[in-house]
């Protein structure tokens, strides 16, 4: 089943899932197809479990490194005593995204992370300024 076409509630136990905007879910947002498109994902994770998640991180990024159209990834630390890491992720459309994250071995890893662990993803667009 396409993931665009789950509901929420299958979502597996894992990191939770805030939208930063809630008029567009990011699950509405793999809807609109369009691309190249920057995946941002804010997370919160309480500084005991800091190394672990990024453990668990990198072993999830080197998977959807993989997948096709993945463009690149970069992962950023807020400063000084922030709790905050910020993945900055470039996909070729909304529909590569929306594959690879709904994949089965996605969501095995991402069940992986604890649900004290929040996470804030919104898809975006480059435009012109």
């Amino acid at each position: 089943m396409p993931w665009d076409d789950r509901r929420r509630e299958e979502v597996p136990k894992m990191v939770k899932l805030q939208s930063l905007d809630p008029n567009t879910p990011m699950f509405a947002q793999f809807k609109e197809k369009t691309g190249p498109i920057v995946l941002a994902n804010t997370f919160f994770v309480p500084k005991e479990r800091t190394e672990a998640f990024l453990t668990l991180f990198r072993r999830q990024a080197e998977f959807m490194k993989a997948q096709p159209g993945f463009v690149s990834l970069q992962m950023h630390k807020g400063t000084a005593d922030s709790q905050l890491l910020m993945n900055v992720a470039v996909w070729e459309s909304t529909e590569a995204l929306a594959t690879a994250f709904g994949s089965p071995e996605f969501q095995r890893m991402a069940a992986e992370f604890p649900d004290d662990i929040v996470s804030y993803p919104h898809i975006f667009e480059q435009i012109d300024v």
